[in-house]
């Protein structure tokens, strides 16, 4: 296996991320994000291009350990950055139609950003789906189906981030602790898929049994695969997890202080009751 080998120029791929980077960077102009932020963006858009255009993309038709990584990239690391970016102001304004800045009451957050738990067990839903053998397979038959996972993965992962972190005028819907639930739950699921194909003693993917692969091998591969989602989808949620946790102590802290100061600014009644004529 070759990895520095492989590179390609899919104007399917390289099109849409060029429209995309030109409309962010002509609302760039007027809007100036924060330099942080655009290259978070911009890091986003080089790990599409490598998920997708890179050798990684190449060789994850041929071994199972490296779809594994192209599908984490797609599904969870490339959302999660372009959610943290918060470029929705810069593309609106790349388009011509600038966002209101945030706060501004009268904004009005999409429907389904009011169905946290929905969005969350539809992005795992999504994610167990496109595992299932038969489109699994298909994805790597047909350049079309995986075009599809694809562009999927990427909305159904940008939909979960946004549940998860502020982005922009876009604030979650559920406070901290809450959302930490969703990452718990979405923890739990990614475990229980490494699980299964880490545990696996036949293959379940076909499409991976090619004239470089024997049947052991493959199995073996879908073990690594499975190893990869397990381990390599922690580090993300964690750190999201912890985040959440840190600022839900805060506001606890913060909640109980302001309690107290309230307590001792409250004027008490006095100590002993009057007695009859007594003032």
């Amino acid at each position: 296996m070759n990895l520095v080998s492989h590179w390609s120029a899919n104007p399917v791929v390289l099109a849409p991320l060029a429209a995309v980077a030109a409309v962010y960077l002509r609302g760039a102009r007027t809007g100036r994000p924060a330099p942080a932020q655009a290259a978070v963006f911009a890091a986003g858009l080089l790990l599409v291009v490598a998920a997708l255009g890179s050798p990684v993309g190449y060789w994850a038709r041929h071994y199972l350990w490296l779809r594994s990584v192209q599908d984490l990239l797609l599904a969870l690391v490339i959302p999660g950055l372009i959610v943290l970016s918060a470029p929705w102001q810069a593309l609106a304004r790349g388009i011509g139609r600038p966002l209101a800045p945030r706060p501004d009451p009268g904004y009005q957050s999409p429907a389904w950003f009011s169905w946290p738990v929905a969005v969350t067990v539809g992005f795992n839903a999504v994610w167990w789906a496109w595992h299932v053998p038969a489109l699994y397979d298909a994805g790597v038959r047909d350049p079309a189906v995986f075009a599809a996972e694809a562009v999927i993965y990427l909305g159904v992962g940008i939909a979960f981030w946004l549940q998860l972190i502020g982005s922009g005028p876009v604030t979650p819907r559920f406070p901290p602790l809450p959302r930490v639930m969703l990452v718990a739950g979405t923890v739990a699921s990614w475990t229980v898929q490494g699980m299964v194909l880490v545990f696996a003693s036949r293959l379940l993917y076909p499409a991976y049994l090619t004239a470089g692969h024997r049947p052991g091998s493959v199995v073996w591969d879908q073990q690594l695969a499975g190893a990869v989602l397990w381990m390599l989808a922690l580090p993300p949620l964690m750190i999201t997890a912890i985040a959440l946790l840190v600022r839900w102590l805060n506001e606890e802290n913060r909640q109980a202080l302001a309690a107290g100061l309230d307590r001792l600014l409250t004027t008490s009644g006095p100590a002993w009751p009057s007695g009859p004529g007594r003032t």
